[in-house]
């Protein structure tokens, strides 16, 4: 209400503001102010993510990787050369995670576990990892430590198990994340060949028209508990009684593969010295049966010697009664 010039009273109404609703206010408020609701989105989804991908995600691949198992199904060693063979391998990955990330191929350092150095390194292929799935190596490997694999095909020999590592460094990724690596190191086990227990002569002869120096033949038997095919070449083995060498024994392109093997065998033995020792053995050898100590002379392949087996055929004694009476008999040699 105000006074006109004229004295009159005169009533004005003045525009009220409309008070904005709470969703037109923000609305408003976003419209203007968008940019910096988008980066402090992006901060957050940067502090929640970044950490997922850049730590939880690494230590999550590299336990389920530590987790896993392996289990070597089978393993072929063959064409053998003083500095290394063919390798085809045959291995089960085991694992309990729900994530199933592909680890891309890597070279693994193998060692006979607790040994000083890796006797190889192998190219692993790429595998999808998850329980039950085969992995299949086979390639030519070059042997960086002939020491160490005369170390490990000892250990093989002697022991009913052992024990090899394998170690590397693969890159791994699930899904769309990326790349991260993690260490693969295995511990596998194995079983030996348990000194080869079980090794027995079946039978043999005494050759009398022997055409070659080789008088002796016969079969022997040789157990294997391993999961080992190997390629071993010619062996060589040297025969004694009583500290008296009596000859050497040859197995020809000797296989030894997984179970039982039945193999042919010839020898060079010397039936006078034979017949002295049961003569002047008295009645130690009276039912004419003799302890024959059998031991590693070498293992030659394509001539030349391997160290690493000839190692492990020296690291084995091995003892096995024949009835050389009997033997000489057929022979026409009768004491």
């Amino acid at each position: 209400m105000s006074v006109s010039k004229t004295g009159v009273m005169e009533t004005t109404t003045a525009d009220v503001p409309v008070k904005q609703s709470f969703g037109a206010r923000t609305a408003r408020h976003y419209k203007k102010w968008w940019w910096a609701h988008l980066i402090i989105f992006v901060i957050v989804v940067l502090v929640v993510a970044l950490p997922v991908v850049y730590v939880a995600y690494p230590k999550i691949a590299q336990h389920d990787v530590s987790a896993s198992t392996l289990t070597v199904n089978s393993m072929i060693l063959s064409n053998p050369s003083p500095d290394g063979f063919h390798l085809e391998q045959v291995q089960t990955i085991g694992s309990h995670s729900s994530y199933h990330p592909k680890i891309y191929s890597f070279d693994a350092a193998v060692s006979l576990a607790g040994a000083a150095a890796a006797f190889a390194t192998v190219r692993v292929p790429t595998v999808k990892s998850k329980d039950g799935v085969k992995v299949d190596v086979s390639q030519d490997v070059d042997l960086s430590d002939t020491a160490a694999f005369g170390g490990f095909s000892t250990a093989i020999m002697l022991n009913e198990e052992i024990e090899m590592n394998i170690y590397g460094k693969p890159k791994l990724q699930q899904g769309s994340l990326p790349k991260v690596t993690v260490t693969y190191n295995k511990t596998v086990t194995m079983k030996g060949l348990n000194k080869l227990k079980g090794f027995d002569v079946v039978e043999f002869q005494i050759l009398t028209n022997a055409t070659t120096s080789r008088n002796m033949n016969g079969t022997v038997y040789i157990p294997n508990p391993s999961v080992l095919t190997l390629y071993m070449g010619n062996v060589t083995l040297n025969l004694a009684v009583n500290g008296t060498t009596m000859g050497q024994t040859y197995l020809e392109d000797l296989v030894l593969k997984p179970g039982n093997n039945t193999v042919p065998m010839s020898a060079t033995v010397q039936e006078l010295q034979i017949a002295n020792a049961l003569i002047l053995g008295g009645d130690t050898y009276k039912d004419g049966v003799m302890p024959f100590v059998i031991t590693g002379n070498s293992s030659v392949h394509n001539g030349k010697e391997l160290p690493y087996f000839t190692e492990a055929l020296k690291s084995n004694n091995l003892t096995v009664n024949l009835n050389v009476t009997e033997a000489l008999a057929k022979a026409g040699i009768n004491l």
